[in-house]
């Protein structure tokens, strides 16, 4: 079958790869009906990943068609189409019982990490009985490749972790996907202004379509000096959702006393906590990996049409052109892209 192969920092190819088998009873063979990629991918191609082999077939989301269980899946028949969740979870394990799906002791983020991923035409999927979502008849597919792993990573991390209520002001830096993603999902708690923060004004007027109240463009204005002056105090959220430095210093120096700053952007390097001027602030600072225990409700959302996540989507391309994908995703503001759709 055809892959998406990390031959190490700055080396990924489509090549032909031997068809992944069950393993293991608890095992799932899911073929691939569509696929995306993800700012953690091309952190891994940037070497941001050092613990993904070379050899690896990249990717962590997608949806699919069921075509072999093991003797030990029961949730799931052939036949059956799915949503495969960015975290495999045995389900018994001390973190699992916690909803700490993450850190499952034989799981978490593995899939296009640690074991081969969905960038291909199959994968094998680990504890399919609590790794994958049945996808129910008559929606619409496509939206549903946004529950892997964004739409659920912005809620969990950003929002429920930020601690979002009605009311409050937030602010979100980093209008890349998992930014939008967060964006859509803090209005589940209806806050009163949810400023977006970007240097791509494209992303920009995108958010305001999305449901933000105000943007700043943070290359032509001080965003910190804006928000300031425009709140007196600072935000009651502060989501980080680039994972660089410069997006988490603006987000300790923008979040009010007592607020919340949630980081969700994946950090490669070190960031500068100016822990002299917020121990007195009374904040709290939370980050971490996505444990998918919001996914079952966030297609609940969808389903009933409540939440679109495929207004994330603006790019199409088959797996043969996986790696011009990886370019127009690589210079998004550029090429205007937000989440791109593979189809093998």
């Amino acid at each position: 079958m055809k892959a998406l192969v990390y031959n190490g920092p700055g080396k990924i190819e489509l090549k032909q790869v031997p068809k992944p088998v069950i393993e293991k009873q608890t095992d799932a063979l899911v073929k691939i009906i569509k696929t995306t990629i993800c700012g953690t991918d091309l952190g891994i191609l940037h070497g941001k990943t050092p613990t993904v082999k070379s050899g690896t077939t990249l990717g962590h989301e997608g949806i699919g068609i069921v075509e072999e269980v093991g003797t030990s899946v029961t949730n799931f028949k052939k036949g059956d189409h799915v949503i495969i969740s960015c975290i495999t979870s045995d389900g018994t394990c001390e973190y699992c019982k916690k909803q700490l799906y993450s850190h499952c002791e034989d799981g978490g983020w593995i899939l296009g990490h640690l074991i081969n991923g969905t960038q291909a035409e199959y994968v094998r999927i680990p504890h399919a009985n609590n790794s994958l979502y049945l996808i129910p008849p008559n929606v619409d597919e496509e939206a549903l490749v946004m529950l892997s792993d964004i739409l659920p990573t912005g809620f969990e991390i950003g929002v429920i972790a930020g601690n979002v209520k009605p009311g409050d002001t937030i602010a979100i830096v980093g209008a890349g996907p998992i930014g939008m993603a967060a964006l859509l999902t803090a209005q589940f708690y209806s806050p009163a202004k949810i400023y977006m923060i970007d240097v791509d004004d494209n992303r920009l007027k995108m958010s305001k379509k999305f449901g933000a109240t105000h943007t700043i463009n943070s290359g032509s204005e001080d965003a910190i000096k804006r928000i300031m002056a425009e709140t007196k105090d600072g935000v009651d959220v502060a989501i980080e959702a680039v994972g660089i430095p410069a997006t988490f210093d603006i987000c300790q120096k923008i979040v009010r006393p007592g607020g919340n700053l949630a980081n969700i952007g994946v950090h490669g390097k070190p960031v500068n906590l100016q822990i002299q001027d917020l121990w007195i602030q009374n904040i709290t600072i939370t980050m971490g990996l996505v444990n998918t225990n919001t996914t079952s409700m966030l297609l609940k959302t969808v389903t009933s049409g409540k939440l679109n996540p495929k207004k994330l989507i603006t790019h199409h391309f088959q797996l043969d052109d996986i790696l011009i994908a990886y370019k127009v995703f690589g210079n998004a503001a550029k090429e205007k892209a937000l989440k791109v759709i593979i189809e093998p």
